[in-house]
């Protein structure tokens, strides 16, 4: 009997072509689920925004850190930084990697923003970003928005490398291997 709760990634096998094509598809679906994720975020603020008389929309930002952050995100599954909690209940893999990578995030994001305000001109201290308002308690909001929005993208990842990609997608979608 093999062991579930434990998998290894798929060997990286197959031609180059297929290769790409494979992680193509996997930025893609990281893109769309950030560009969703973002333009949710967008949209709350505009109608805040909107509330308070200022009429704006940056979808643009949501699409532009959705390209940027997926392949941050890309880099981080290649890393894979919760396999030594695979053999724990998926609940520890999933919330770690949902932290580690709002952190990671948080470091990406101010380091993309120092570097465009020095390009600029700006000092360093005015490339900083302000993030939910600025401050302490606006940094953690995000960070907590953050956290619990990607807590669903690593729960479908872990159940995923456990179940079986195809079992995954039967279980939820339908097909021949549900349920049995």
């Amino acid at each position: 009997m093999t062991d579930t709760t434990s998998p290894s990634p798929p060997a990286k096998t197959g031609s180059l072509k297929q290769r790409a094509a494979t992680e193509v598809r996997k930025f893609l679906v990281l893109f769309l689920y950030l560009w969703v994720l973002f333009a949710m975020f967008v949209l709350n603020q505009s109608i805040v925004l909107r509330e308070e008389g200022v009429a704006v929309s940056l979808q643009g930002i949501a699409l532009v850190n959705a390209l940027v952050l997926a392949k941050v995100m890309l880099l981080f599954e290649a890393w894979d930084p919760g396999r030594w909690l695979r053999r724990r209940p998926l609940v520890y893999p999933i919330l770690f990697e949902a932290f580690l990578l709002t952190i990671l995030f948080f470091i990406a994001h101010v380091i993309e923003k120092v570097i465009h305000g020095l390009i600029h001109g700006e000092t360093l201290a005015a490339s900083l970003p302000s993030m939910g308002g600025g401050g302490l308690v606006g940094l953690l909001s995000v960070a907590v928005i953050m956290f619990v929005a990607l807590i669903p993208f690593f729960a479908f990842r872990n159940l995923s490398l456990a179940l079986g990609e195809e079992r995954l997608i039967a279980l939820i979608f339908g097909g021949p291997a549900t349920r049995s």
